[in-house]
């Protein structure tokens, strides 16, 4: 299954609450992954630009899309992003398809 890498942050009203109501927000998570079929590998906090980062699993593109839209629509954060990650081997497949495209730079002939 693909891996995603999720980079988050919350609205101070988020934060607000959570200092009022401490939650490990881990298991919700958890259970949003789930329900699409997948699996939750990691659950971080951080200093600096992202309040926290994930890492997911999912069956599929759309399979995790779901997710991100359904915490999206949530309006508990500010900001939200997803990388899908590729395993070596898909990079390694990648680069040998690499070798048949011919690139031309823009305004070369």
């Amino acid at each position: 299954m693909p891996m995603y890498l999720s980079r988050f942050s919350y609205t101070p009203e988020t934060w607000a609450r959570m200092i009022e109501n401490p939650e490990d927000r881990r298991e919700a998570a958890r259970s949003y992954i789930e329900a699409a079929g997948g699996k939750l590998h990691g659950f971080w906090y951080a200093f600096g630009e992202h309040d926290g980062w994930n890492l997911w699993e999912a069956p599929d593109n759309v399979s995790m899309a779901s997710v991100v839209l359904a915490i999206g629509a949530g309006g508990a954060l500010s900001s939200y992003e997803t990388t899908v990650l590729l395993s070596v081997e898909e990079t390694m497949q990648a680069l040998g398809k690499a070798k048949s495209i011919r690139y031309r730079p823009p305004g070369k002939p």
